[in-house]
């Protein structure tokens, strides 16, 4: 069984070479491709966590060399429940963006590099959870900053660019700050590999403890979008195409929160920071829901909302104990699930309405029902209403808060549930906008907003009369084309297509993930028993670094 721990990292990885020898020539076998790779990954990573979970964590050293020469991936029950959770999402994300097209949009990208960057993003993430050093989770880091910056300026537009260039930014400070912190760290104990620190970092003095800590949760902070360090978050992921923006807001930002996870429990045990992690926690549900609040576009509030509920993740870490470990897990299990749920939605409803601007919308509960639910179900489980697993999630940190008892554990768990009311109400607004109100005057409840206007080519733009009613262009007596045809209009500079339903598979796609929302609610008994043991095997640490240095 151990053979199988590098194949989440190794099939994503050769699926990408020959996703880019094949190119547009054969599109269809490129498609084939990566859903079968993903496919394959999703078996692989719960092959993984049901062996992790009966048979405590697997380890492989490529090249057969041992710490710290070798590079040691390994694979315990944190680490498969991630891998599982994330090959669904990815391949949910997958199956709706092969709806939506967006690999076929040959004339802006001549190489088919949609497929290549995306395999190249999964097996990233796959290499930062199955990571057993801080150099191969650094690599990781860097092939998901590659493939990350690909997928977000798709298209070549100016604001596409222009986020992609923040992001890129952004994330090269956080590597130099990496790479500086795995220095020092080699530096002190002699090795950048987690079961040996794990050894040898408590006989170093106790401020270069803390400054190794401080520096490494500064750096998955800002991968996580922690306030103070998430300003980068609202105005980089809203511009992306919908499975994009999906996969990084539901995905990306949990991967800071698996190394906060990961590095505090193994490394740092003992919460010295304890208290500077809960007044982030705080800050970020406070500034991200307020900020939700203050949003008209659906994409924004969502960013927002996203950064809101990071919080709720950094307040079981903060808390360091056993019950406080398992409510986090569960959450973010949870919160991936069910954020990238929301973002595919509101693909939906920017394909459907033309827009994400919620003032501009309306009507939608009465003509696409079924677009009404999907929102309603993952939107209700967001702000944790009974008895979706939202609510179990916030449930168990708050009682893990209580049962803590200090100070700050009380500010939290009242923190938490003023933001999950405000969540309510945010969710609520959004639903009152877009579907339950009756249609702004002027406006189609169908017309699909694809692209920016600005990689649209001139030749392709139809100066003809025909407009879509509402967006301030068309003539008098103007009616929209029928469903499918492609017509230029003035969107808020954008290029529309009207249609009067989506694609069945980015439907089925955002389906079946609302469906695997349900099924967290439906297995809430088994799956908190899981990340319990999850949370044991975190705090033992014993298991770990035995499979890796042996007993």
């Amino acid at each position: 069984m151990n053979a199988l721990v590098p194949l989440p990292v190794l099939l994503p990885l050769c699926a990408t070479g020959l996703s880019l020898a094949f190119g547009t020539r054969l599109a269809h076998f490129q498609r084939f491709i990566s859903v079968a790779v993903l496919t394959s990954v999703l078996g692989l990573s719960v092959a993984l966590m049901i062996a992790a979970d009966r048979h405590g964590p697997l380890s492989v050293h490529l090249g057969d060399f041992a710490p710290p020469l070798g590079v040691t991936l390994v694979a315990d029950r944190l680490s498969g429940l991630m891998l599982t959770v994330s090959s669904a999402v990815t391949l949910a994300v997958l199956v709706y963006s092969l709806g939506q097209g967006m690999a076929d949009r040959d004339k802006e990208t001549p190489v088919a590099v949609f497929h290549p960057a995306y395999l190249i993003l999964v097996a990233g993430v796959s290499c930062t959870f199955l990571a057993g050093d801080l150099v191969n989770l650094y690599v990781g880091f860097e092939i998901m900053l590659v493939a990350s910056f690909v997928l977000l300026t798709l298209g070549g537009t100016g604001p596409r660019i222009r986020a992609g260039s923040t992001y890129v930014i952004i994330s090269l400070f956080s590597s130099m700050l990496f790479l500086t912190a795995i220095a020092m760290a080699y530096a002190a104990a002699g090795t950048a590999n987690f079961a040996q620190l794990a050894l040898r970092l408590p006989e170093l003095p106790l401020g270069v403890q803390t400054l190794l800590q401080a520096m490494l949760l500064t750096v998955f902070a800002i991968k996580a979008a922690v306030f103070p360090l998430a300003a980068w978050l609202p105005d980089s992921y809203p511009t992306a195409p919908a499975p994009v923006t999906a996969v990084f807001a539901g995905l990306l930002t949990k991967v800071g929160i698996y190394c906060m996870l990961r590095t505090e429990t193994l490394l740092f045990p003992g919460n010295r920071l304890g208290d500077l992690l809960m007044a982030a926690a705080l800050a970020s549900m406070a500034v991200g829901i307020l900020g939700a609040v203050a949003q008209t576009d659906l994409k924004r509030l969502l960013s927002f909302t996203l950064i809101s509920h990071i919080g709720y993740m950094v307040f079981g870490i903060g808390l360091a104990t056993r019950d406080s470990y398992g409510g986090a897990i569960f959450y973010v299990v949870h919160h991936i699930t069910v954020q990238t749920t929301l973002f595919l939605v509101a693909g939906l409803i920017e394909r459907r309405g033309g827009t994400n601007e919620l003032t501009r919308l309306g009507g939608m509960a009465r003509a696409a029902p079924l677009l009404a639910v999907l929102f309603f179900v993952p939107a209700m489980n967001l702000a944790g209403i009974p008895p979706l697993s939202g609510f179990i999630g916030k449930l168990g940190l708050m009682r893990a808060g209580v049962a803590e008892g200090s100070v700050w554990a009380w500010i939290l768990v009242a923190g938490s549930t003023v933001t999950s009311l405000l969540t309510l109400y945010v969710m609520a607004k959004v639903w009152n906008l877009a579907f339950w109100r009756k249609e702004p005057p002027g406006q189609t409840a169908y017309g699909t907003v694809l692209e920016s206007a600005d990689e649209t080519d001139d030749d392709d733009v139809d100066p003809g009369p025909d407009r879509i009613p509402g967006t301030g262009d068309e003539p008098v007596g103007g009616t929209p084309r029928p469903a499918g045809q492609a017509v230029a209009a003035s969107l808020q500079g954008r290029a529309v297509i009207t249609t009067t339903r989506p694609p069945a598979a980015m439907t089925a796609a955002t389906a079946g993930a609302v469906a695997l929302g349900l099924a967290f609610t439906v297995l809430a008994g088994p799956l908190t028993a899981y990340t319990d043991r999850s949370a044991d095997e975190l705090v033992e640490r014993t298991p770990y670094v035995e499979e890796v240095l042996g007993p």
